[in-house]
C-alpha cells in the first residue's frame, strides 16, 4: 500500500527525542517529537479556531512541520547552519512523501514549503505556536526540578520569536505560572 511507509515514518516520531532538552537540560527521557507535535496541534487548533484561521491547513502544517525528523533526527541550531538543515530536511521530506498519491503529495509539499518560507499568516502562527509549546514544556521541566536559569534560554527564544499579541499574552501567562 502506498501510504504504509509514510505512516511508518509518522509513527517513528514517537522514537525521536527532542534533542535540545537532552543537550541543554540533560533530561534523560525528554518528550519525543511526536509528543511535541501533538501538543502543538492542540494549541494550534484552539488558537486557530478562536482567531478564525484556516484550522484544517494549520493542523496539517503543524503535523507536517517536523515530519522530516523521523528520518534525520531532531537537529538543533548548534549542530549545523540553517541552510544545511533546510536542505537535509527538504530531502528527507521528499523521500517520506514520495510514495503518497500525487494529490496528497502536491498538497503536503505546498504546505511544507509554505511553512518553511514562513510567508503566510498560517505559517507565521505555526512557527509562533512552536515556540509557545517549547516555553510551556520548559516550564513543565522547571516544575519537575530544572532551575529557571536552566530553562531561561528556551523562554528567551519564545519571547523573541512570538510577535502575535494574543500569543504574547498567553506566553506571559505561561511565564507567570
Amino acid at each position: 500500500m502506498e501510504i504504509l511507509n509514510f505512516l511508518k515514518y509518522s509513527l517513528n516520531l514517537k522514537n525521536v527525542q527532542r534533542q535540545g532538552w537532552i543537550d541543554k537540560l540533560s533530561i534523560q527521557n525528554p518528550e519525543s517529537v511526536a509528543d511535541h507535535s501533538y501538543s502543538m496541534a492542540m494549541m494550534a487548533m484552539i488558537i486557530s479556531d478562536l482567531e478564525n484561521y484556516d484550522t484544517e491547513k494549520i493542523l496539517k502544517m503543524t503535523l507536517l512541520h517536523d515530519l522530516a525528523e523521523s528520518k534525520i533526527g531532531d537537529i538543533t541550531p548548534e549542530q549545523m547552519t540553517c541552510e544545511n538543515k533546510k536542505k537535509i530536511e527538504n530531502e528527507a521530506f521528499e523521500k517520506i512523501i514520495c510514495q503518497l498519491p500525487n494529490v496528497l503529495k502536491s498538497q503536503y509539499v505546498e504546505i511544507w514549503k509554505e511553512y518553511q518560507n514562513n510567508n503566510s499568516k498560517e505559517s507565521q502562527l505555526v512557527h509562533q505556536v512552536d515556540r509557545l509549546e517549547m516555553a510551556l514544556q520548559a516550564k513543565m521541566y522547571e516544575k519537575n526540578g530544572k532551575s529557571l536559569g536552566d530553562i531561561e534560554p528556551f523562554l528567551e527564544s519564545a519571547k523573541s520569536n512570538i510577535t502575535d499579541e494574543k500569543l504574547k499574552q498567553l506566553l506571559n501567562r505561561i511565564l507567570q505560572d
